[in-house]
């Protein structure tokens, strides 16, 4: 995901959040021409496709390869970014299905979408999660994921095949069942 792709999907969530449907229809408007630009041909990762392997850094330094690191476990892959207004609570809710799940095999890696160490390293800390956060500076991973907005999760099984994608928000119960599912 580059950075055009992370504005559109920002605009539209704040035009989404106007109360006035005049205003919104005005803006819908006005930056339709930069909207047309953002679907870019993303990869279409769904349902039973294969998770693409990828290596990615740590903010402890050490280097994290997908799928080999984590084989023969189900994983969640977490697209996310601190300016994402869903992407705070739902990492708080993660953490929680995590820490009552790690024991059966769970693993979780928050890919972060196009920011620096510092600025991860300060999320991570003021929302106390303790599966790993991986950098993804440059959007590499996001793109080659096809992810077009924040939050995107990818539940991905011991086979290493998508089980289930989910765009946008969701709660704790949705992820709670999500993940138990991954561990039948």
């Amino acid at each position: 995901m580059d950075f055009a792709h992370i504005l559109c999907d920002s605009l539209l969530a704040r035009i989404e959040g106007m109360k006035n449907k005049m205003f919104r229809f005005l803006t819908l408007l006005l930056i339709a021409p930069l909207l047309s630009a953002c679907d870019g041909g993303a990869p279409k990762l769904n349902t039973g496709a294969t998770a693409p392997a990828f290596t990615a850094m740590s903010l402890d330094g050490s280097a994290i390869r997908f799928p080999e690191d984590v084989r023969a476990k189900p994983v969640v892959i977490r697209f996310w970014a601190d300016w994402c207004r869903f992407c705070e609570g739902e990492m708080k809710a993660i953490e929680q299905v995590y820490q009552r799940r790690r024991g059966n095999g769970l693993q979780v890696l928050a890919v972060n979408a196009g920011q620096d160490k510092e600025s991860v390293a300060a999320f991570v800390q003021k929302i106390g999660i303790t599966y790993p956060a991986l950098l993804d500076e440059k959007s590499d991973i996001a793109r080659q994921y096809g992810v077009t907005g924040l939050p995107t999760t990818f539940f991905v099984g011991v086979d290493g095949l998508i089980k289930t994608k989910v765009v946008g928000e969701a709660d704790e119960a949705t992820f709670d069942r999500l993940a138990g599912e991954l561990l039948k």
